[in-house]
């Protein structure tokens, strides 16, 4: 009988083992790095008419321009080199994500819940994030472990939960109700309603980015009152409308205020558009194991053992807000997701039910004892 592979740190039961199948920079990585790009251009194109017009040292401005196009490249690469070197082992006990000589490691059974972000390019294969909350409060802190560009992420987190036999095999394409276990079944279902509210902005993260986005606008206005009187001054000082050093001026001024005013509108719609536009591609489902909620190509999984408890939150309109307090290892009461006054909102899902109709009805579901899973 050949030996059963352990893990060399814990000395467990390796019951599985993988590494990146896709790997590619995040949304945000890829819009860091075209920000990066375009400032290089920018500065690239005023060290040109510095050079040109003023004859002076444009080697301040070249080494900018250089120095942003590299980031934007590592922004790029950096990931590519540190993942095609990664691999992911799930044990009896733990999940590890080893990076070269960095090992990082969460409990299996400390872990709240689990999200899933398919890959829009790659419909089998996208990321698992393994998040277990800890004590609300002064305390509050989340830990959180990714496995990026698995293949199967549904899979591995069937593995990880410990009902590989029960999960199917299931893909982006498919709908979540096709992928539950096979002993599962879902008992109850909504979509948040959609309000105006939605798009009022909430917590300090969502003002921060409002506030910057009015700086950014406000400096892109300055710039272009002041890129006409500018221009025409250089046209009187002798420089032709019609050359090249003139059309690179006035390409490099039309960048800078095109980039700035680009940032402030994707700001605004972070803080205040996204969320109300994505309730309308979001759906919850409670099973008899778990709660499911679907966003897209976002998925939040939490199996329904770790709820604690669950507080209604009235919104007006016949409308409340359900939060489902979890319960871990050495913590009760935990991960209240605004259950305690937690008024602003991330950018990825959280186990909460926004303003749904049925919330009575949802609670009592969820506060009667759910079907345990059957162990692998």
């Amino acid at each position: 009988m050949p030996p059963v592979p352990r893990d060399s740190l814990f000395g467990e039961r390796i019951v599985w083992a993988g590494r990146p199948a896709v790997i590619r920079p995040s949304a945000f990585q890829r819009s860091l790095a075209f920000v990066s790009f375009f400032a290089s251009a920018i500065t690239l194109c005023f060290a040109l008419v510095v050079a040109l017009v003023l004859k002076a040292d444009f080697g301040p401005l070249f080494f900018f321009a250089f120095w942003c196009a590299a980031l934007g490249l590592g922004v790029l690469q950096g990931p590519r080199f540190v993942l095609a070197r990664s691999r992911y082992v799930v044990t009896d006990q733990h999940v590890i994500a080893i990076y070269g000589p960095i090992r990082r490691t969460i409990e299996r059974k400390a872990i709240s819940f689990a999200r899933i972000y398919w890959d829009e390019s790659h419909p089998d294969a996208g990321d698992v994030e393994l998040v277990r909350a800890v004590p609300t409060g002064a305390l509050r802190r989340r830990l959180m472990l990714r496995l990026m560009g698995v293949r199967a992420p549904d899979r591995v987190w069937a593995i990880v939960r410990g009902a590989e036999r029960l999960a199917p095999r299931g893909a982006a394409d498919r709908p979540l109700t096709q992928r539950l276990d096979v002993d599962e079944r879902v008992v109850w279902s909504a979509q948040p309603r959609q309000e105006l509210k939605r798009y009022v902005p909430r917590g300090q993260r969502e003002w921060a980015l409002l506030a910057l986005a009015a700086a950014l606008l406000a400096g892109g206005a300055r710039m272009a009152m002041g890129a006409f009187p500018a221009l025409r001054h250089v046209r009187e000082g002798g420089l032709q409308v019609g050359s090249l050093t003139f059309a690179v001026l006035a390409i490099g001024m039309g960048s800078t205020i095109l980039l700035l005013v680009g940032i402030a509108c994707y700001l605004v719609y972070d803080a205040i558009i996204r969320s109300g536009y994505l309730a309308n591609y979001t759906r919850y489902l409670v099973t008899n194991k778990r709660v499911l909620i679907q966003r897209r190509s976002e998925e939040l999984h939490l199996d329904r053992q770790k709820i604690f408890d669950v507080i209604e939150a009235p919104k007006g309109d016949g409308l409340h807000d359900v939060f489902l307090v979890l319960d871990g290892p050495r913590a009760r009461a935990v991960a209240a997701s605004g259950a305690f006054g937690e008024i602003s909102r991330g950018p990825h899902l959280r186990p909460v039910f926004e303003a749904v109709e049925d919330a009575e009805g949802v609670s009592r579901i969820l506060r009667t004892r759910p079907d345990l899973p059957h162990a692998a």
